[in-house]
């Protein structure tokens, strides 16, 4: 059996959650802001937003908001 320091997904039993973090609109960092399953097919995840929490949010695509943002950007 495999030894993991992040807690198993209670959703799928097969990924672990990791932690992600982002920065704010200053520019500090937020760490951990979201906890996400490593498990591709379950994407089970937890956010908190403004101090509060949302579960199982849609996950986007980061390349697709790049590219939708540079096609509506003003020229």
């Amino acid at each position: 059996m495999e030894n993991s320091s992040f807690a198993k997904c209670q959703k799928c039993g097969t990924g672990d959650l990791v932690p992600l973090s982002d920065f704010g609109g200053q520019g500090a960092a937020i760490h951990y802001k979201a906890w996400v399953c490593t498990n591709p097919d379950c994407g089970y995840n937890i956010k908190i937003r403004n101090g509060e929490v949302y579960i199982n949010e849609p996950i986007l695509s980061g390349a697709l908001h790049s590219r939708s943002h540079r096609e509506f950007a003003p020229k």
